[in-house]
């Protein structure tokens, strides 16, 4: 924005300066009028003055003609590099107005036809959407697209944050009846029906619970609030074994793994306190390499007028056959276009639900000028690879988003 007024600022001075520049020559072109007008009045006094005195005797004619030849040559000298006569002169007051009122009329023109406020827009800095906006985006979405099971399961965790458990209920019904009986699905909607029901296990949570776990023994979810409701029922030998199941799926750096490992100790205390024998400390998991897929998104020729700089990307890896959820995903912009990232268990969305996890992942691109994660106007799919593939991958978003 202040580069905008320095550079209006500049063209002002430059519109001043055709008004003003003729003023000022005008006045200096005034004085050598005047200057000229003297000395043509003092030569003609000389003139006067030469023949008074031949007319006295004083001089000679040859005197007289050599004192008007050199006159002459003063009055010429003082006359020299002066210009014509002007035909005709601007008032002085018309200028001196004319420079007064650019500014003010062009200034009143411009707040009422300019674009002061898209300017002003330009230099603002784009900010992330607030909680309350992600959640109306995502509300309209499932509302014009009620089978996205992404949406439906993204307005389920965001509910979760919110401490709207019966509404995250409600949502990731919705996701299990779309995408289907998932493990991962199962234990984020007993989760939300535990929060719901006043942390009071019930038949079914246990139902949902039971059925994850033997789909998949190491959903995280499901162990978490497996244990949770063997401690508060004092059974801690069970919390214990579920926590050290959890626990053996985090990385060392994830944050929910101290409280975890807190929540083990206690239990332990609680079973030397009332005389029992603890359960051995499980052995730390050998740290495994953390294996990344390189993707490298491109923007098709025939889309490049169609988008804008500040569109956003979004680069994510989901499973090929499992839930619709996001595994993995970064945000980008189309300015960013061509990009190369890289995509692992660090980036994952959720703790229960990683890259490593599943043995084939697809990767997408997605541009939404909205910065919707779950719906776009441009989409670019790639086909299924495992998730531990090495080389760089390609992926051009190419087509219009129309699978929501």
């Amino acid at each position: 924005m202040i580069e905008f007024w320095l550079a209006a600022g500049l063209l002002l001075l430059a519109a001043l300066a055709f008004l003003l520049i003729p003023v000022l020559r005008g006045r200096k072109a005034q004085a050598e009028e005047d200057r000229t007008a003297l000395n043509v009045a003092l030569y003609q006094e000389r003139l006067a003055e030469l023949q008074g005195q031949r007319a006295a005797n004083v001089l000679t004619d040859e005197q007289l003609q050599a004192g008007q030849a050199e006159a002459a040559r003063e009055l010429l000298a003082d006359t020299e590099g002066v210009t014509g006569e002007r035909v005709s002169r601007l008032g002085k007051a018309l200028p001196l107005i004319a420079a007064l009122l650019v500014p003010l009329v062009g200034g009143g023109l411009y707040l009422h036809w300019g674009a002061s406020q898209q300017i002003a827009a330009m230099g603002e800095q784009p900010r992330e959407p607030s909680m309350a906006e992600m959640t109306a985006r995502l509300e309209a979405s499932v509302k014009a697209e009620p089978d996205s099971a992404e949406s439906w399961y993204f307005l389920g965790r965001i509910y979760m944050a919110q401490d709207r458990a019966p509404d995250a209920v409600k949502a990731y019904e919705q996701a299990v009846r779309i995408a289907g009986r998932a493990p991962e699905l199962l234990g984020q909607w007993a989760q939300a029906l535990y929060f719901a029901n006043g942390k009071q296990w019930s038949e079914s949570i246990a139902a949902l619970t039971s059925e994850a776990l033997q789909a998949d023994p190491n959903e995280v979810t499901s162990l978490g609030l497996l244990g949770i409701a063997a401690f508060e029922g004092e059974r801690y030998a069970e919390a214990i074994d579920y926590w050290q199941r959890l626990v053996a799926q985090m990385p060392a750096e994830d944050p929910s793994r101290a409280s975890i490992q807190g929540g083990i100790e206690r239990a332990r205390e609680r079973l030397l306190a009332g005389g029992e024998t603890a359960p051995e400390q499980a052995a730390e998991p050998a740290k495994q390499a953390v294996n990344a897929i390189r993707v490298r998104v491109t923007l098709a020729a025939a889309l490049q007028e169609k988008v804008q700089p500040g569109d956003s990307v979004f680069v994510f890896a989901r499973a090929a056959s499992g839930p619709p959820m996001p595994l993995a995903a970064k945000r980008l912009s189309v300015a960013d276009l061509p990009v190369e990232v890289e995509l692992s268990d660090s980036d994952a969305m959720m703790p229960q639900l990683k890259l490593s996890g599943f043995p084939e992942v697809q990767l997408v691109a997605r541009i939404s000028r909205a910065g919707n994660a779950t719906a776009g106007e441009w989409i670019g799919r790639g086909q299924p690879i495992a998730s531990t593939a090495q080389e760089l991958q390609e992926l051009t978003i190419d087509s219009a988003d129309q699978a929501k």
